[in-house]
């Protein structure tokens, strides 16, 4: 019997092993949590940088904090996605 959509996506999750850097709960460290193979990719420096961003949106009261580009990239490649560059658009006015 094939899967549906979303058990197959729940299996992919869990063969990404999904993790923070220290190991423990992001809710004790305020760490992003990240494909294991993402946060391998990422620099100390580029983790660093995504922790930062995750602990500031937590302070205030956000249960999500985007991805800094690194690790959108990084997120990308580990689960197998191609990486698009976000475009820049300008702010235009609604008539």
């Amino acid at each position: 019997m094939a899967l549906k959509k979303s058990q197959k996506s729940l299996k992919d999750w869990t063969k990404q092993k999904w993790r923070t850097k220290s190991g423990k709960k992001s809710s004790e460290t305020g760490e992003r949590y990240l494909p294991e193979r993402a946060i391998k990719m990422l620099s100390s420096a580029k983790y660093a940088a995504g922790t930062r961003r995750k602990r500031k949106a937590t302070a205030e009261g956000k249960q999500n904090a985007k991805y800094t580009e690194a690790e959108r990239k990084a997120f990308l490649r580990a689960t197998g996605r191609k990486y698009k560059p976000k475009k820049k658009t300008k702010n235009k006015k609604k008539k």
